[in-house]
């Protein structure tokens, strides 16, 4: 018994649209793995931005004189929740880093102010949250790391060309941010 050409024509078209339909799946998985990652950086960025006013307040309450300050971190603060995408997000993100450093610089010219116990919890929060920033943070990056390279591998690069995957930007501490944050207590 001989298979017709017909039937091994239709057997080749059926394997060939069940890797494309394989490929397509795992390239959706994987965008979807990278979504999930960027809302827990999300989620943790939110919880920082959440503690800052009540550190402002604070703070301001012995450094009044320190208007310029306040200012740099509530901006840094509005750029960083107004973020669209992880690249806006990582520049924001460091600008409030940078801004957080300089605020704690002023913190420890008042003692009082080290010796408030809500202070300290507040530092004490702000530091639990750094620490899920930077594991959120190392969870979307090797999601996107596995996300870009589905989409520049061979064959998957064909389909996703065709489908219009693009690369997914990494979210990236810059200068200030790989700095750490002193927390003193």
């Amino acid at each position: 018994m001989s298979l017709s050409p017909t039937l091994i024509i239709l057997a080749a078209l059926a394997l060939i649209g069940f890797f494309i339909w394989f490929l397509y799946n795992n390239l959706i998985r994987a965008k979807i793995r990278v979504s999930e990652a960027w809302s827990g950086i999300d989620v943790q960025l939110k919880r920082r931005s959440s503690l800052i006013p009540n550190l402002l307040a604070a703070v301001k309450g012995y450094a009044k004189h320190e208007k310029s300050v306040f200012e740099n971190v509530t901006k840094a603060r509005s750029a960083l929740l107004g973020a669209k995408d992880a690249k806006e997000a990582g520049i924001a993100d460091n600008m409030l880093a940078g801004a957080l450093k300089t605020l704690f610089a002023v913190a420890e010219n008042y003692p009082k102010l080290q010796a408030s116990e809500n202070f300290k919890e507040l530092q004490e929060e702000l530091s639990d949250t750094e620490t899920k920033i930077a594991a959120a943070r190392q969870f979307y990056n090797a999601n996107v790391l596995d996300y870009n390279t589905k989409i520049k591998v061979f064959p998957n690069i064909i389909l996703a060309s065709l489908m219009g995957f693009k690369p997914e930007p990494f979210f990236e501490a810059g200068d200030k941010s790989k700095e750490e944050i002193k927390v003193q207590f």
